[in-house]
């Protein structure tokens, strides 16, 4: 019934356009004629109402009551509210036009004088209107304004409008910034930009966005940090002071303390080393504190701060130690391994360099801040400089408040025989599948070997923003990043209905198509593994499970004739399917699992539905489930955990020619890779009797 009664108004509001157009008034003019804003109207009041001097403002209608020939209304700019008072007898037919095509929401321009009504209330008398932007459709509630949250963020606009504590969040954000850029301009540093598109991704660990550049033909990333290696080459170039406050990206997972997309400052200080860099930031903090939050102690996230005198210094090494018992510079990876599950702690990644991170996230849980986190081991820390009186250890510090860092800084390492050796550690860490890993960077090696001078390096996000003000980092973003409504991915914009998917072969008659053409045993299972996985993306997706897991099982129906000859993998079949009585439709979905290889016809194509797309990934996953399922003791489907597969998936060189960007391909059909892995990991151990396994 509401929202009948909302649709009704909204077309109540356009049948006053109507009128609006028959008055020969235009509702949307382009310019407003304005010359104060509600705030200096209300603070000069008295001269204003003792002058009788016309004034011309702006604003949207918030509330309207009439009494007879008289009406009062609040109208509200970005500066303030202030009532307007409507007159019959002063206004004439404008007043009838007033009341019967304005409404709440409406934006409208007023000519009037300051007076005072008999209650005591300032307001101006209205000698003319103009209507400057029509709403066609009504306000929330206002004593509500908007509870869902999704709708809040969605609707951000609204959001502000009705929550003036919001829109304070947000004025006091961009001081926090301006305060910033002044600190650092104050204390000598030069404001610099540097590039967002980048060949590789350095200055941080963490999953790059990828995209493309046409005209250079060439895959580019999205930075990952505000110009690390930039400000470091422009260190060599001769500045010795520099810093920027810009966007970065990171395609990483949503929490209420992460973001795909935020703002970073990150400086680089030459001749200076890491007890300059926390003299310094300590006193930014503490600036920052003071001149945007009136204040030095915050509480936030269950954690009380106080932000005044010299913060204390905590070790890496011992704090770990003290929180779990775990040395993480000596014990093995086991250990740890057996620490974190005794903790009931999740890990990604069996490396040690995850495992020490891990133990560590942990642990900063239950330090309040501030405080600076220092001698961090050498493999978490692959751009500092290591400690000379403490090998394995590094010259960098982070501040900790509230359980979390919120801000970073070391001794910039600038020996290019040492930075090239880590690098190609955090080579060999991506390829075995570490996505955070760091990418080398060979131009920026070649820099070093011509000279950097010694340089601190610090960078710290909106994240401090969020835990001063006690908000998440998504209340504290203006416009969060949000899936659209009755969403389509761009990839799969043209997906066929299940009504209209026409195949011209039914499950009996593929069956017997399998049986005639496939005597392998091997191969014959993979087609009934990929089956099996179609049918239960087709029910997640509430399609047709039937005619999905066809296609699963047709689609290397000409494997034993062209396996031999693999470029004619997808040529042969269209005979055998076309024989069958197989549809067009059906040939092209089938031969899209082969875009980007085998014939020349199929390299340069690329997959586009949503069918395709499963096709593609479900048929490349069943070799690293299988593969996982024979790894087991038992070599049994069911003993195959969930965790374990998100791992090897992960373990690129496990199970090697499953190409992980294919099996990717699921996060193009709106299925998260997570998700992906569990429905098909289940779709399989369903049928593992069948598969003998």
């Amino acid at each position: 019934m509401a929202n009948n009664t909302k649709i009704n108004e909204r077309e109540e509001r356009i049948k006053k356009l109507e009128e609006f157009k028959k008055l020969n008034i235009d509702p949307y003019p382009a310019k407003s004629h304005r010359n104060h804003v509600i705030a200096d109207v209300l603070k000069d009041f008295k001269k204003l109402e003792k002058t009788k001097k016309k004034i011309t403002i702006c604003g949207r209608l918030r509330t309207m009551r009439s009494h007879g020939n008289l009406t009062f209304v609040n109208i509200q700019d970005a500066s303030g509210i202030i009532q307007i008072a409507l007159s019959k007898a002063e206004l004439k037919e404008n007043y009838k036009t007033f009341i019967k095509l304005i409404d709440m929401g409406d934006f409208v321009e007023i000519e009037g004088e300051c007076f005072v009504t008999h209650k005591g209330e300032e307001s101006v008398l209205v000698k003319n209107w103009k209507i400057l932007s029509k709403a066609i459709r009504p306000l929330p509630d206002k004593w509500h304004g908007i509870k869902d949250d999704e709708d809040r963020y969605r609707k951000r606009y609204l959001d502000i409008l009705f929550n003036d504590e919001l829109k304070e969040i947000f004025i006091k954000k961009s001081k926090f910034w301006d305060v910033t850029r002044s600190f650092m301009i104050k204390n000598g540093f030069f404001e610099v930009e540097t590039p967002t598109l980048e060949f590789t991704t350095g200055g941080a660990e963490a999953t790059p966005f990828k995209t493309h550049h046409n005209d250079y033909d060439v895959d580019l990333f999205l930075r990952i940090s505000v110009g690390e290696l930039w400000q470091k080459r422009l260190m060599a170039a001769g500045f010795e002071k520099t810093f920027e406050i810009g966007r970065i990206y990171r395609n990483e997972g949503s929490s209420p303390e992460h973001t795909q997309e935020f703002t970073n400052m990150e400086f680089y200080w030459a001749y200076a080393d890491y007890e300059d860099g926390m003299k310094l930031t300590q006193k930014l903090y503490q600036t920052i504190a003071n001149d945007v939050f009136g204040t030095m102690k915050f509480q936030t996230r269950g954690h009380k701060f106080d932000f005044s005198g010299d913060w204390k210094k905590i070790d890496y090494q011992t704090e770990i130690k003290k929180q779990t018992g775990i040395d993480v510079l000596k014990d093995n990876e086991e250990k740890m391994k057996k620490k974190l599950d005794e903790l009931k702690v999740k890990y990604e990644g069996e490396n040690r360099e995850r495992l020490i991170d891990t133990l560590w996230k942990y642990c900063r849980k239950n330090i309040s801040g501030p405080v600076f986190l220092v001698n961090h081991p050498k493999l978490v820390s692959p751009l500092a400089k290591e400690k000379k009186d403490s090998p394995g250890l590094t010259e960098r510090f982070q501040i900790i408040i509230a359980g979390s860092e919120v801000g970073n800084g070391y001794n910039e390492l600038n020996n290019p025989i040492d930075q090239a050796k880590r690098f190609e550690e955090q080579k060999k860490l991506l390829e075995a599948g570490d996505n955070e890993a760091m990418m080398s960077d060979d131009e920026f090696v070649e820099m070093l070997e011509h000279g950097m001078p010694p340089t601190c390096g610090f960078g710290f996000g909106e994240r401090l923003f969020a835990f001063l003000a006690d908000k998440t980092l998504r209340e504290s973003t203006l416009f969060p990043l949000m899936k659209p409504k009755n969403h389509i991915p761009s990839s799969v914009s043209h997906n066929v209905k299940s009504e209209e998917l026409e195949l011209g072969i039914d499950y009996k008659k593929a069956k017997k198509l399998v049986d005639k053409h496939i005597k392998d045993k091997f191969t014959k299972l993979h087609m009934i593994e990929t089956e099996a996985i179609m049918r239960a993306l087709a029910k997640h997706f509430n399609e047709d499970e039937e005619k999905w897991g066809i296609i699963g099982l047709l689609h290397d129906i000409d494997w034993e004739i062209t396996k031999d000859n693999t470029d004619d993998h997808g040529v042969e079949m269209v005979a055998i399917i076309k024989n069958a009585g197989g549809t067009d439709f059906l040939i092209d979905t089938i031969q899209s699992h082969i875009y980007g290889h085998g014939a020349e016809e199929f390299k340069n194509k690329r997959r586009s539905t949503r069918l395709q797309h499963a096709l593609a990934a479900s048929e490349t996953l069943t070799g690293l489930i299988i593969a996982s399922a024979l790894m087991q003791p038992d070599k049994k489907l069911a003993s195959v955990k969930l965790s374990s597969l998100k791992k090897k998936f992960k373990t690129c060189k496990f199970a090697a020619n499953c190409n992980r960007d294919i099996i990717n391909e699921c996060e193009k059909i709106d299925i998260p890779i997570d998700d992906f892995l569990k429905i098909s990991l289940e779709a399989l151990q369903n049928i593992s009797d069948e598969l003998g396994l």
